[in-house]
């Protein structure tokens, strides 16, 4: 995929799992003001998609596009599902992928919730320190739930201690 090329957009069926091999991209929604909402980034080694809309065979309410250059490995889920039964060792793969992804996302709702957006920042860089250097200011303010502006005077607030 090339950057900003889309690998899903709203209301279509997402028909794989994908594997980051190289590149970075982004998984987010878009609300009724137009505001981006990002859910996650997923970089070299992670699984990305819409595993609700892949499961279901529904829309999905999520954009996925790339923020670089990236590069691929995808399997329908009819393929999935006929790797599981022919090897099981790869359903319980990815049932330990699916608990760890669901634990992360747990964590972050709770955070989300629960933090201030300083310690969401400061664990977003302490967590994912490449991420700042890859990642566009923009993006990484969408995916802490502040603004740009937000973050830049925290960041210039942050540099000062």
């Amino acid at each position: 995929m090339k950057k900003k090329e889309f690998l899903l957009k709203y209301g279509e069926i997402c028909k794989t799992e994908n594997f980051i091999v190289k590149g970075c991209l982004r998984v987010y929604a878009v609300d009724a003001n137009g505001f981006e909402h990002i859910v996650m980034f997923g970089i070299e080694g992670w699984w990305v998609s819409d595993l609700l809309s892949l499961w279901t065979n529904s829309p999905t309410t999520y954009y996925i596009d790339a923020l670089e250059d990236t590069e691929l490995l995808q399997i329908s889920k009819s393929n999935l599902d006929a790797l599981y039964e022919r090897v099981p060792k790869f359903e319980r793969f990815f049932r330990i992928i699916l608990q760890n992804a669901y634990s992360a996302q747990q964590l972050r709702i709770n955070q989300n919730l629960s933090f201030t957006a300083e310690q969401r920042y400061l664990n977003f860089i302490e967590k994912y320190p490449s991420f700042a250097q890859r990642i566009p200011q923009k993006q990484i303010s969408a995916y802490l739930g502040m603004t740009p502006v937000f973050l830049s005077m925290l960041r210039k607030k942050l540099s000062k201690k």
